[in-house]
């Protein structure tokens, strides 16, 4: 896996006003073209009767980019839009920036700086976030160890994502790739091999 990449914690919505036009911004993470493509769609449907629909999306997979003015003058709207996600170094996301037109033309320039603040807010609101990884982990242990790994997890910064307490504890849990090794060794050390961690994979994710 990677070192990490950013990317948009959640999906938002914020809007302002340009000369009497309404621009309003929608982001929100995607992980495939099919996604960003869904989204897309669904503002275009919800915000059918505006006059403009500009989107533009950066996807990991197939190092994919895409976008569209929608109408606006070529290189008014769709790639400034796309602009923004490469200054803020974003990834598998997503951007629609709708707009009404209020009867004033904005110009070329006006055009660019209204459709960049419509992507930027909407991005802002969908909270950037760096997303590293993550190795997934199963513990199995007796009781007797159990609290003895359950600080061992809490110093080394390990998730707890399941736990199955039957004859013995079962868990499941997650921890930064590079502290992985470390949080293993010291299990090892702690139990003198009796308790075993198994690596079972990788995720990206957030701390």
């Amino acid at each position: 896996m990677g070192k990490g990449y950013f990317t948009l914690k959640k999906a938002a919505e914020c809007s302002f006003t340009e000369r009497k036009s309404e621009f309003i911004g929608n982001a929100t993470p995607v992980k495939t073209e099919a996604e960003a493509l869904e989204f897309i769609n669904r503002i275009r449907s919800k915000y059918s009767d505006a006059t403009h629909n500009v989107y533009a999306y950066i996807l990991r997979e197939g190092n994919l980019t895409r976008f569209s003015d929608d109408g606006e003058p070529h290189g008014t709207a769709g790639l400034p839009v796309l602009e923004v996600l490469r200054k803020e170094e974003l990834c598998d996301c997503a951007v629609v920036v709708t707009r009404y037109f209020g009867g004033i033309l904005l110009g070329a320039g006006g055009l660019v700086r209204a459709y960049s603040n419509g992507a930027k807010i909407g991005i802002d609101g969908a909270e950037k976030i760096f997303l590293k990884p993550f190795t997934l982990l199963e513990i199995e242990t007796d009781y007797g160890r159990y609290n003895r790994i359950a600080q061992l997890m809490s110093a080394h910064g390990v998730r707890l994502d399941d736990s199955n307490f039957e004859i013995d504890v079962k868990l499941k849990a997650s921890v930064a790739a590079e502290r992985a090794e470390g949080f293993i060794k010291a299990v090892t050390d702690a139990t003198n091999g009796i308790v075993l961690v198994r690596t079972v994979g990788e995720v990206y994710d957030y701390e």
